[in-house]
């Protein structure tokens, strides 16, 4: 189940991953990619499913017409450069149903530990780069509202609100 704004483990810092490598890591990354598939999304934090842990699944491929699935996995992601500011029409699996205009980089560096633990660095573009710093914000207790004026982001969540009261 994706965590839904408001709930709070949205708004904390993760705590890091210690286990890695082992079974329970393997299928909890399994189950996260199997829930942002069919959301459908291109990332997932683990706090979005009630985790608080810095670990994340990423898919931009799929997402930008290729076929082929390419999950990436990130686990204590840091942006280390950020590149080429752009406007980008973002939304969140955690607010189902709006979006917003929010200001993102198209090209970052990214440090990471992949699943065994061991460091990585990546440079990314585009739906990538802005989903590798969408997730890195739930990581750290952010949502892309954040990156809103207090004016827009009291506007979003009022939609946001009205929409999930008309839901069934």
């Amino acid at each position: 189940t994706i965590e839904k704004f408001p709930s709070k483990i949205l708004r904390k810092k993760t705590a890091p991953v210690q286990n890695f490598g082992d079974k329970a890591l393997t299928q909890l990354i399994r189950d996260m990619a199997e829930t942002m598939y069919n959301a459908p999304g291109v990332g997932l934090a683990a706090n979005q499913v009630g985790l608080s842990l810095r670990l994340a699944v990423i898919d931009a491929a799929w997402r930008d017409g290729d076929d082929k699935p390419d999950l990436r996995v990130f686990i204590d992601p840091k942006i280390i450069s950020k590149e080429e500011p752009i406007d980008f029409e973002e939304g969140c699996l955690s607010l189902p149903g709006v979006t917003a205009t929010t200001k993102r980089f198209n090209r970052v560096t990214v440090h990471y530990l992949d699943v065994r633990g061991k460091k990585q660095e990546l440079s990314a573009e585009g739906l990538h780069a802005v989903a590798l710093q969408h997730e890195t914000d739930h990581l750290n207790g952010k949502l892309y509202v954040d990156h809103l004026s207090a004016l827009k982001r009291d506007l979003l969540l009022k939609k946001y609100k009205k929409a999930k009261q008309q839901a069934p």
